[in-house]
């Protein structure tokens, strides 16, 4: 950050001005920061953040019991090696304090408290114009990392506005509610439900929960990393690395379950039936966790401790939430169940994420409306209509086998490689062709096809309101990496400083 700020160009009130604002400092805008610190020293770059601090979905949800399903070992940025963690499994408080610690490395490019309110692409000027909480600041790239998991998603209940007790999601948990001897309604059956419900069933006085769904739980294989382990770590770094170069080809394996060749997820479902078995003797309740769908086809569940939750004495397990009343909650069969709190543990909103109703193109629309109710993007970052705009966590990057940093460190790659091909060929603007993203996402939903996510069976957050999966990734991440490391020029257009509108559309350079 060593060059001096630029003039934003005629008409505008002396707005601050940055080569790059990055949207978000999780995991993605601390790839982006580091990449772009180490590939392009000398540009001006700031990451607003609309919290105090940095962490994303570590951040925000601080429900009890909060932790990660993907190993440790593969739960941190590649330039910021972690030989510390307590357990192959990280508890949410250490990923938290992981993030912010990568953060203070990159403080001086850091603004807190300062929430993107809208973006504007300026054809006049070739910049983006970004309103934030704290003021205007125009920009050449605009890097969103806003996250996947950061909308919280709220079921509408009739009832909703009669009922008289406590009522919060599990992403904004209120620490200020006493759960002791409560009558408590837990909606829904999900990753955040399934960690929540062993932490408070010894707390609350009554726990309904109140499934749509169940899902496919498969054994946590979660232990602690002694202190002599910890130390080979950090002093031979290289047997660290080793470790996660082991963890990564492991899962990478999944693929084949998911994606590739999905009848072998007959050896999951095996597993999984099998601790269900175990854990839950009476029928009528196993029965009622069993799932109909394939395994896979929504997110499988890792624990020891949801089965045995479910059958304590002061736990009731019930079908859909329908409605409320004053005093209680009513399921699917017309059944009341008299509560004084209820937790939504219902999920977010992948496939309608909240930045894109702000970010407006060169056509004048925002994302959401050039989306209308189904993201795409090339390679999951660049979306035609918006140049120089790049997705970090975009559409179709989730992964359903192992870690999302391995994804969006190729992501962070890849816009500061772009950056310097624009550089390189004294160019100003970059867009992705609508041939080259309409031929990507033909050529990804035709992979998706034979998924279990498109095929098992089941309705999941990966599927958008069109029915497309506008969420996952069928491929390796090695597969991704690759693709990522190069910048195909053909598939773009690049323009001058001055090109007419009509020049930037035509072909690519």
């Amino acid at each position: 950050m060593t060059a001096s700020p630029t003039s934003p160009g005629p008409g505008l009130a002396d707005p601050e001005y940055v080569d790059v604002l990055i949207v978000g400092v999780g995991f993605g805008g601390l790839a982006a920061l580091h990449s772009l610190r180490r590939d392009h020293p000398n540009l001006t770059v700031l990451a607003v953040e609309r919290a105090s601090g940095a962490g994303g979905v570590w951040r925000e949800n601080d429900y009890p019991g909060a932790a990660c399903d993907v190993p440790t070992s593969l739960y941190s940025l590649s330039f910021a090696p972690n030989p510390d963690w307590s357990h192959t499994y990280g508890r949410r408080g250490e990923i938290h304090t992981y993030l912010r610690s990568v953060a203070q490395d990159f403080a001086d490019q850091i603004r807190y408290d300062c929430a993107l309110t809208a973006a504007r692409w300026d054809e006049s000027t070739q910049r983006w114009i970004a309103d934030t909480e704290q003021g205007t600041i125009v920009c050449r790239f605009l890097v969103a990392a806003p996250g996947a998991l950061s909308a919280p998603t709220t079921p509408t209940l009739p009832g909703a506005d009669e009922f008289t007790g406590t009522v919060f999601h599990s992403a904004t948990w209120d620490h200020t509610h006493d759960l002791r001897g409560r009558q408590v309604a837990i909606v829904g059956s999900g990753a955040s439900a399934i960690q929540i419900v062993p932490e408070i069933v010894d707390e609350v006085g009554a726990l309904t929960v109140f499934q749509r769904t169940p899902a496919w739980v498969v054994p946590r294989m979660d232990r602690t990393i002694g202190r002599a382990e910890r130390s080979v770590y950090r002093r031979i770094p290289g047997v660290h690395r080793l470790v996660r170069k082991a963890v990564w080809a492991y899962r990478e394996a999944y693929v084949l379950l998911m994606a590739r060749r999905p009848r072998l997820l007959v050896i999951a479902q095996t597993l999984a039936m099998a601790q269900l078995r175990v854990q839950v003797r009476d029928r009528g309740l196993r029965r009622r966790l069993t799932p109909t769908y394939t395994i896979g086809c929504k997110r499988i569940l890792l624990t020891n401790k949801w089965f045995p939750a479910l059958q304590r004495d002061n736990v009731v397990v019930t079908g859909a939430i329908s409605a409320l009343t004053a005093t209680g909650a009513v399921d699917a069969d017309g059944t009341e169940h008299p509560v004084d709190t209820v937790i939504f543990a219902t999920g977010f909103t992948p496939t309608e994420p909240p930045i894109a109703g702000v970010i407006t193109g060169r056509d004048g629309r925002t994302l959401a409306q050039t989306w209308s109710g189904s993201p795409q993007a090339y390679r999951g970052v660049s979306v035609h209509g918006f140049p120089n705009l790049f997705f970090l966590y975009g559409p179709n990057t989730n992964l359903g086998h192992s870690s999302i940093v391995l994804m969006l460190e190729p992501q962070a790659n890849y816009v500061a490689a772009t950056i310097g091909e624009l550089n390189r060929r004294g160019k100003v603007t970059v867009e992705v062709t609508a041939e080259a993203q309409a031929r990507y996402n033909s050529e990804l939903d035709a992979e998706l096809a034979g998924t279990v996510w498109n095929s098992g069976g089941c309705s999941s957050w990966y599927i958008d309101a069109t029915g497309r999966n506008s969420v996952m990734w069928p491929q390796y991440t090695g597969v991704y990496a690759r693709m990522m490391s190069s910048f195909d020029a053909a598939d773009h257009v690049l323009a001058d400083e001055h090109a007419a509108v009509g020049d930037q559309i035509g072909t690519a350079r």
